[in-house]
This record gives C-alpha cells, sequence and structure tokens, in this order.
C-alpha cells in the first residue's frame, strides 16, 4: 500500500515537514478537498495481545472521546469510530477518512508488518497519531513505533494508584494551556526505560517528590506528556490515563480534547520548542590577537541595543601577558582597562568601542591580593536609539587612595556615537558615587536594568571578605584596615546607611542628576533613632554579591541572583551552608544576608570581644544590626524568603525547626525542596524573563512563544550547577514562594570545555535569540575561550500549516 492510498481523505497538498511521499501510482485514489472533507474523524484503536475481555480502562476512554467529539464549538466537533480490528491499517480507503488514530490499547505485539506499514504510511501522509497510557508498551520490537510514542516504559514502574502533581510546563498547547500549572491527580505513572527529554516537546512533567516512585524513577525531569512532528504527520503521547476515573475528570479530558484538536490539524500548535535539535549555538567572536583584547576582554556584562548591536564590557583584566601591579607602593597598583565593545549583526563585525581606567586588574593571589572591581555593568538608556546614552557601573583607578586602600565607585552617563561605534569618554556625567574599601577582595556586584517608568536599578556586591567567618555569615567584626572593616557585611549589606550589599534604585534626569522613585526601602529621611542613618537610594538590602539583575518590563519585577559565601556543609553552630541565591522582588525588601538565608535560615550572631564565640541566632522576623561597624538603624527590616536557594548537597536544602524556629542544621535531616538543583563550586548568574515579540515577526532565530514568560536562572559554572528555565507563581513569588516548574537548558544553551562552560552573561535581543557571554577559563583574565555566543531557534514555527487545518463538523 502506498502513502498515496493513505492520503485520500487527509490533505490536499504535503504535511508541513513531511518526508516527502512515493508519486503515487495509476492505480491509487484522488486526493479529496476541502482538507479533511466536510467532517473530522477520529479512530480509536483499542486491539490489545492480551486475551480475555476489554478492559474498563478502554471502555472508559472510547466513552470520553466520543463525548469529547460532540462538546466544544461546532467547528470543531468530529465523529468517532472504534474498533479492536487491526486489519483497518491496511484499508487505504477506510483509514485515510480519519484525521487522528487514537492507541488505547493493553499494549504487546498488536500489528502484523503489512499493518505497521499501513500505520507508517498514514503517518507519511500527514496523519495524527494519540497514544494513551500502555499505548506505550505496543508494538515492543518496533523502532518506529518507539520513535512514534517517544519513550517506553522502564522494566519496572509503580502498579497502583497514586496521587501526584505534575507540572504543566507549556501553557500554551491546547492539551495544556487551561490547566493548572501545578495539577494533582491520581493516576498509574509509568517510569521510562530512557528519558525522551530533548527528543520530544514535553507539554507536562510528574513531580516525583509527591508520590514513589519506584526503584526505575527518572528523577525530577520526569516526562509524562509530549508531542511532536514526526514522519509527516502529528504525535501526541500521554502516560497518563490508566485508570477509569482518569476518564471522568475535567481536566484530563481537557487535555485529551486539546491533544485531539492538534493531532486531527482542528488547531495548529508548536510541538517543537523544545526539541535540543531545533536550537543552534554560535560563537560570535573570534580569539584575541596576542597581547590585545581587540574581539573581547575579560567578560562581565552585556547589553542588546534597538538596532540589534550587542555591546559587552571588560572588567579590566588582560590575557596572561599583561603584567598585573599588585605592589602598593607603586602608583599604577591594580590599573587596568575597562573596555566596551561593540558586535554588530550586519557586519559580523567586532569594533572596540572605548576603554576607561580603571581599578580592577589586579588578580590572582592570595585574598588581600586579588580584587574583583573594575568595569562592572553596562545598561542603555530607554532612548538610547535617539540619544546615544549609555550608563557604565564602574571603579575609577583616579579615585584610589592607595594610603587607606580606598576606592569611589560609581555611575556615569557617556554618550555613544551611533554611527561610528564610538564611545565618548570625555561626556561623563557622574549621577552617583559612594566608597569601597579595596584591600580585600571581594563582592562587587555589577550587574544594572531598567523598569518600565525609567527607574535604573544598579545591584552592588557587599564589598567584605570572604574569609575570617569560617565560610558562613560572613560577620566578624574584627578585622580591619585602618579602621574601615573588610569581614562584616554588618557593616555593608545589613547597613541600611550603606550603598554597598543592595539593589539601588533610582530615577536618572536628562541633566545628569537623578531623583529618587516612591516605594524605596528607605527615604533617607527618616527620623527613628536620631535619624540620618538610611540611604533614600536602597530598594532591596541583604544581597551578598549580585552580579545579574533583570527586570521584567511587562510586569516590573525584578529578578536577581547573588553568590553565597563558601561552607561547604551546614553547621549545627553557624548555620546554613553556602546558599547560592534567586529571587523575584516585587517590592522593596530586605532579602537577609548576612543575618538569614534561604527560606529565612538564621545564621549566629558575634561580635567582640570575642567573635570566635557563637553567640544568639538571628531572628529574621526582627532582624537587629549590633555591629561596632554599623552606622545605619540597629532595628532592621524583616527578611522575605528568597525563591531559589541550592547548596553542595542539592536544591532549596530546608530543616525541622525548634520552638524558636530555628533549623537543626543536621545535614541528615535536610529535605530539600528543589530537586533539580544542586551545586558545589558555585555562582548564580540570574538571566532574563523571555518576552516573545510578536512586532519580529521576520526574525528566523527568535526562540519560539513556548518560552514567554519563562524566568532563566544559571551558574557560572556548568557542572550540577542550575542553567534552567522556571515558572513562578504569581501570587507568591515575591514572598519567597517555590517555583512551581523548572526545565534544563543545558543542551540548548550547550555546556563543555567548547561550549558556554562559564556562563557570565546572558540576555535576549530585539531579534529574539539569546546572547551569551562565555568568560573563559581562567580568572581576572581574558583567554582563547573567552566569547560572545548567538543562541537561535531553528525549528520553524507551529504544525500544521495554515493551509492544511481541518474543517469541523458544521
Amino acid at each position: 500500500m502506498t502513502a498515496g492510498v493513505v492520503a485520500a481523505g487527509l490533505l490536499s497538498g504535503p504535511a508541513a515537514n513531511a518526508r516527502p511521499a512515493p508519486e503515487p501510482s495509476s492505480t491509487t485514489m484522488s486526493v479529496k478537498s476541502p482538507p479533511g472533507g466536510a467532517n473530522v474523524r477520529v479512530l480509536i484503536f483499542h486491539g490489545s495481545a492480551a486475551a480475555g475481555e476489554e478492559s474498563p480502562v478502554v471502555n472508559a476512554g472510547i466513552e470520553a472521546i466520543e463525548k469529547l467529539g460532540l462538546s466544544g464549538p461546532a467547528d470543531q466537533r468530529y465523529q468517532v469510530t472504534a474498533t479492536g480490528d487491526a486489519s483497518v491499517f491496511t484499508d487505504g480507503t477506510r483509514l485515510g477518512r480519519f484525521n487522528a488514530i487514537v492507541f488505547l490499547t493493553g499494549g504487546g505485539d498488536i500489528l502484523d508488518p503489512e499493518q505497521e506499514a499501513g500505520l507508517e504510511a498514514y503517518m507519511e501522509a500527514g496523519g495524527g497519531f494519540v497514544g494513551i497510557h500502555d499505548a506505550a508498551r505496543a508494538e515492543p520490537y518496533s523502532d518506529w513505533f518507539t520513535g512514534l510514542v517517544g519513550a517506553r516504559p522502564a522494566a519496572s514502574s509503580p502498579t497502583t494508584v497514586q496521587r501526584a502533581t505534575v507540572e504543566v510546563g507549556d501553557r500554551q498547547h491546547p492539551a495544556t494551556k487551561d490547566l493548572p500549572v501545578q495539577w494533582k491527580r491520581p493516576d498509574r505513572w509509568l517510569n521510562w526505560a530512557k528519558n525522551p527529554s530533548g527528543e520530544v516537546h514535553t507539554v507536562a512533567r510528574v513531580r516525583e517528590s509527591t508520590y514513589q516512585p519506584g526503584a526505575s524513577a527518572n528523577g525530577w525531569d520526569h516526562p509524562i506528556s509530549w508531542c511532536r512532528d514526526y514522519d509527516g504527520g502529528r504525535s501526541f503521547y500521554t502516560g497518563m490515563g490508566g485508570t477509569v476515573s482518569s476518564y471522568d475528570e475535567t481536566d484530563f479530558r481537557a487535555h485529551l480534547r486539546g491533544a485531539l484538536l492538534w493531532t486531527t490539524r482542528l488547531v495548529r500548535a508548536d510541538c517543537r520548542a523544545t526539541i535540543n535539535a531545533n536550537y543552534k549555538a554560535e560563537r560570535l567572536t573570534q580569539p584575541n590577537q596576542p597581547g590585545q583584547n581587540d574581539q573581547i576582554g575579560e567578560p562581565h556584562g552585556l547589553v542588546t541595543a534597538p538596532d540589534g548591536r550587542v555591546l559587552y564590557i571588560g572588567r579590566g583584566g588582560a590575557d596572561s601577558s599583561q603584567p598585573v601591579v599588585t605592589d602598593w607602593n607603586s602608583p599604577d597598583i591594580g590599573k587596568g582597562r575597562g573596555e566596551i565593545h561593540v558586535y554588530d549583526p550586519k557586519t559580523r563585525k567586532v569594533t572596540l568601542a572605548g576603554a576607561l581606567t580603571v581599578f580592577g586588574n589586579k588578580g590572582g593571589g592570595d585574598e588581600l591580593v586579588k580584587v574583583e572591581e573594575g568595569l562592572l555593568g553596562i545598561e542603555l538608556d530607554p532612548r538610547f536609539a535617539q540619544n546615544g546614552w549609555v550608563y557604565l557601573h564602574y571603579t575609577p583607578h583616579s579615585g584610589l587612595d592607595r594610603d587607606k586602600r580606598m576606592a569611589q565607585r560609581r555611575v556615569s552617563r557617556f554618550t555613544f556615537d551611533l554611527a561610528a561605534n564610538r564611545l565618548d569618554v570625555g561626556s561623563e556625567k557622574v549621577l552617583l558615587q559612594w566608597p569601597v574599601q579595596v584591600h580585600s577582595c571581594c563582592h562587587s556586584g555589577g550587574g544594572m536594568a531598567w523598569d518600565s517608568r525609567g527607574n535604573l536599578y544598579i545591584a552592588t556586591g557587599d564589598n567584605n571578605s570572604s574569609g575570617f567567618s569560617g565560610g558562613y555569615s560572613g560577620n566578624n567584626p574584627q578585622p580591619h584596615y585602618k579602621g574601615v572593616s573588610f569581614a562584616d557585611a554588618r557593616r555593608t549589606a545589613g547597613n541600611t546607611n550603606n550603598l554597598n550589599g543592595k539593589i539601588l534604585r533610582i530615577h536618572p534626569e536628562p541633566d545628569g542628576t537623578y531623583t529618587l522613585p516612591d516605594g524605596n526601602l528607605f527615604t533617607g529621611r527618616e527620623t527613628e533613632e536620631g535619624g540620618g542613618k538610611t540611604r533614600g537610594e536602597i530598594y532591596v538590602m541583604g544581597v551578598r554579591n549580585p552580579a545579574r539583575i533583570f527586570v521584567d518590563r511587562q510586569t516590573d519585577a525584578l529578578y536577581a541572583g547573588w553568590v553565597g559565601p563558601d561552607a561547604s556543609a551546614p553547621s549545627t553552630t553557624w548555620g546554613p551552608a553556602k546558599y547560592d541565591t534567586f529571587a523575584v522582588i516585587t517590592k522593596a525588601s530586605n532579602r537577609g544576608w548576612p543575618y538569614c538565608m534561604g527560606n529565612k535560615q538564621p545564621y549566629r550572631d558575634r561580635n567582640l570581644p570575642d567573635p570566635t564565640q557563637p553567640l544568639g541566632w538571628y531572628d529574621c522576623d526582627h532582624p537587629k544590626n549590633e555591629s561596632p561597624n554599623n552606622d545605619g538603624l540597629v532595628n532592621l527590616p524583616p527578611v522575605t524568603g528568597n525563591n531559589i536557594w541550592y547548596s553542595p548537597q542539592g536544591g532549596a536544602p530546608d530543616y525541622p525547626r525548634d520552638a524558636d524556629g530555628v533549623p537543626s542544621y543536621k545535614q541528615q535531616e535536610a529535605t530539600y525542596l528543589l530537586p533539580w538543583l544542586k551545586g558545589g563550586g558555585q555562582a548564580a548568574m540570574n538571566g532574563p524573563v523571555y518576552r516573545y515579540d510578536t512586532a519580529s515577526a521576520t526574525s528566523e532565530v527568535r526562540w519560539p512563544s513556548y518560552w514567554d514568560g519563562k524566568w532563566f536562572v544559571g551558574d557560572f559554572y556548568d557542572a550540577d550547577q542550575p542553567r534552567n528555565a522556571v515558572i513562578t507563581d504569581p501570587k507568591n513569588h515575591g514572598d519567597g514562594g517555590l517555583p512551581v516548574h523548572s526545565e534544563s537548558l543545558k543542551k540548548i544553551v550547550p555546556i563543555g570545555n567548547d561550549g558556554i562552560r562559564n556562563l557570565m552573561d546572558w540576555k535576549f535581543g530585539p531579534d529574539g535569540a539569546l546572547y551569551v557571554l562565555d568568560y573563559g577559563r581562567g580568572f581576572f583574565t581574558s583567554d582563547a575561550k573567552s566569547a560572545l555566543w548567538r543562541v537561535t531557534y531553528t525549528g520553524g514555527g507551529p504544525t500544521p500549516a495554515a493551509g492544511q487545518l481541518a474543517r469541523g463538523t458544521r
């Protein structure tokens, strides 16, 4: 039987992305018009290799699908035929009348070779397939059928009915768009012999922490429903539907109905958006010429312009051949070049647009030698295309006090020549500056972002040492250099009168000044405790080292990530291990450092005269700054819990708490609330929230709308650390609510030594492509792996093609 026979009544032309069908012979039937005929028909096949009476699940499924075909809008209805006779697959005339075939079968070897060939020809001609639950067990010896259903059950799967939570990650497919993101329901949950993620488009996953998956569990990424364009047709499979009661559920029926709408060609849908092969990662920059930073400096941030150009900055380090001055007696101590490069996608060329002389090329060595200052952040004015204004966050070398080992950090506005790709370094207008200690490394932060109201957000690190507290709270008041503490984050991040360890929010004005928007954490005029103890620029306090921030201008929610301390394990004496953190921030708040981390897990206080002796646990709801290095308020705003935190042991560790709310911090008692996360060597790098721009319809590289509204979170490192897209619940994400869904991006934004191994920044451009900076393989330098990358989508649009949509019953 040729594909031409089966095509009769299916299509008036080849299906979208169909494999070319054989030329019809003179005996084949002509294709009917219009596509789908006057009616849409669904065939339910329930043949089984098992002897005995029909399964009650089959009968329930047939009844439900028949009712679905008679419901809904008139132009989305269909007729149903049910059969257990596999000879239908060798009757090309009859089979070609059906827009979709549903396999509602108990599995087994149910088709002979000729019958399977008929099913193959049906799919090649643009047919639709829906597999339900045990359909994944059918045709066990057929590789083609394995591809059709997408995966095979593991040798052992749970057999009992269990209630579990399904994470519905696709918010647009007709099979899932109307379902709750967290869908709680009972079923028999199948495990997979091979996880199909990345080869199929997963629309829903089952959360294994909510039931007992057994020894063959798939882990946090456990697909349960998926689809794909397969062999010229459309295939949808769900591992749900293993119980009679499933077919009485309103939501499960909606799930089936949406699957049938797509497979019958009544509606279009995208089943390609998460298939790894549909993405292309391309390195845009070449390695620098020896001794030059002609392509890229020490990567530290990027921003995209409205015309598609990418501006990216180098912190201050050069390649390893360049001398690094670390002698404090030298006037050139730490002198470096903070560089701004421009990549033009039209010419595919890089221009060095300008450079600032910064304090920041001082690297390597021990705690008191390296430094993270330099050129730290870049943003473009919202009217950049008209005024050419660029905002830079940096530490000028000219402000260095070598005696006290202090510098002045600043945010300045510069003018960029749009035609010549040149930054006018003489056009600087300093908006804001503040002192930072540079005797001891580290934590400079640097990211910046705009909201829809023209407010500029500036992320600053806590300007504090990583040492002297055993890798825990960073609150040792003792170490200082000439009176300035460098190991007590209560002087900075926990201080209401200090701009370090914060996310600032200001409103730049055209004259180069700024005003303060309403709604910041302080006004700067608070009179409690004597007045003069707050800064009105502070929007968020209590962050350690926020390298990257992002504002979703559709909601004006602020997304931030910051690097945690260094303790590799929790301590019953001092508190939690290192927690790298991500947070959705919807209002001014205190995010805890150095008093509390994670979901309000406190550290132990310490103070003079003996900082090695622990004092009481901090109260996250009523934190007090009683450090001798504090010049701000003693009574601080309450701590808001954070959405994502992870340690070397796993994602979102939580512990039993005593009557005072203090966790046990016993590692053996930990519960990991986000199993998709794990750390080790870790450095959180917050990413964007993707917004699909319908105005960029001509872009051939933009990511599909499937990703719209998803938040990208990642880590500098690429081993066990995250590189994920997550969904949060707007009802509670501003108060620290956990993400409700996550999916890995590691095969799309590729990891590995020859991929994007050291993620430094990532943002979407106006073309809808993802631009990514790879830091390189050293520290405080640029090297041959330092690069700007672009990740584009190549999978095409929704299917079927618009001209191949079927017409339902009128």
